[in-house]
């Protein structure tokens, strides 16, 4: 991402990501995410998932095979409350032709959304993950390599091991900055796993002691982290608000209850 004056391919690109953010029609969530029970279970440094309704998250579903196609970081209440007295921002994205920007959550009530939160982080290390997006703020795309994102415009049936990298093709920032991305980085920073990649140790392939067989394990470079990644991380531990205060499943009303007494 980077700060460069405008040209004719800026104003192409930027087109073209407006076309990619439109809505899609007939998008339905199945449990739409309250933004006051959000802020009070999420955490600063969790990452919130979103399943997204956008023409570009069909691809970004296709490409990774899941749920969700986009992803922010929650900081809290690390930005001041706006002076036109609006709702105060607490996550942190990425938006294609948008950049690094600061929304309220309130922006996805009518979405699906998971919360993903690492586990065992440090006080100190949660601060440093916060304070690596609040920097980042502002920065802009560079929609010079439009060829990224007219790959999104038509998406073509791939084997899946080549999906992943599909994402990060080229030099564009457009495509291998995407949301999931920069957090990634943030998390790299501090040598926190998400996916860690598995080799074995060099000339020990065949070996047959433990000590021999033990893998090393390798933080992959961020431009290949997808959304999805921090729902399957063995790192992340996925934060349920329906569950985080209790929950009696006996004091749930279904509404086959509710008509047999209305029938009496």
């Amino acid at each position: 991402m980077t700060e460069r004056s405008d040209t004719l391919l800026d104003r192409f690109g930027r087109f073209l990501a407006g076309r990619l953010q439109a809505e899609s029609s007939g998008y339905e969530p199945y449990t739409p995410s309250d933004p006051e029970t959000l802020r009070r279970v999420l955490a600063p440094g969790d990452v919130l998932l979103i399943e997204g309704n956008l023409r570009i998250s069909a691809t970004i579903k296709y490409l990774t095979q899941s749920t969700w196609s986009h992803s922010a970081l929650y900081v809290g209440d690390a930005l001041p409350e706006p002076e036109d007295g609006s709702e105060r921002p607490r996550l942190i994205e990425v938006n294609l032709g948008e950049g690094c920007v600061a929304v309220p959550l309130s922006k996805y009530r009518t979405y699906n959304t998971r919360i993903c939160r690492a586990s065992g982080l440090s006080p100190e290390d949660r601060e440093h993950v916060v304070d690596f997006m609040l920097k980042r703020i502002g920065l802009k795309y560079d929609l010079k390599n439009i060829f990224d994102m007219l790959r999104y415009f038509f998406p073509v049936p791939m084997p899946v091991r080549w999906r992943r990298r599909a994402i990060a093709f080229g030099s564009g920032d457009p495509t291998r900055a995407i949301c999931s991305s920069l957090i990634a980085q943030a998390y790299e920073e501090i040598r926190y796993p998400i996916l860690p990649e598995i080799t074995r140790a060099p000339g020990r392939a065949s070996a047959q002691s433990s000590y021999s067989r033990s893998e090393i394990l390798h933080i992959r470079h961020h431009s290949l982290y997808t959304p999805r990644d921090f729902d399957l991380s063995p790192f992340f531990r996925i934060v349920k608000p329906t569950l985080e205060y209790g929950f009696d499943y006996r004091s749930v009303n279904w509404a086959q209850e509710k008509q047999a007494q209305d029938a009496r």
